[in-house]
């Protein structure tokens, strides 16, 4: 019997922004995410955190979870979804962290996403 993946639809917009550093980011935040490599310091948070010391940013997000705390001995989970959604012209913007994967798309394409993916048998919470 196969295991049913739930995806959680999480009820906010998001930026994906280059920082200057991360003094002025909400750490505390239910959501925020950060990216630091020798090129450059990222943040992915709620759009209405955007921090002012934000040197570019990309408004219009939405995003999901695939809810549930993923073993990392599981493999192909996220390549399933943007593989369905790329097939589908719908772009993607993935984080991961210890537990799951969250998977952000364009305000614009967000609802045909969680379509294409209730009708590939995800359950949608």
């Amino acid at each position: 019997m196969a295991i049913i993946m739930e995806i959680k639809k999480i009820d906010a917009y998001f930026s994906v922004c280059k920082v200057e550093d991360y003094s002025l980011v909400h750490l505390e935040s239910e959501f925020c995410f950060i990216g630091k490599t020798e090129e450059e310091k990222s943040l992915v948070c709620v759009t209405g955190e955007v921090p002012d010391n934000t040197t570019e940013r990309d408004d219009g997000w939405k995003a999901f979870r695939i809810q549930g705390v993923l073993d990392f001995s599981l493999i192909g989970i996220l390549s399933k979804i943007s593989t369905l959604l790329a097939e589908n012209q719908i772009g993607i913007f993935a984080i991961s962290t210890y537990n799951t994967d969250y998977i952000l798309t364009k305000k614009e394409s967000y609802t045909k996403a969680l379509t294409l993916l209730s009708e590939a048998g995800y359950a949608i919470v």
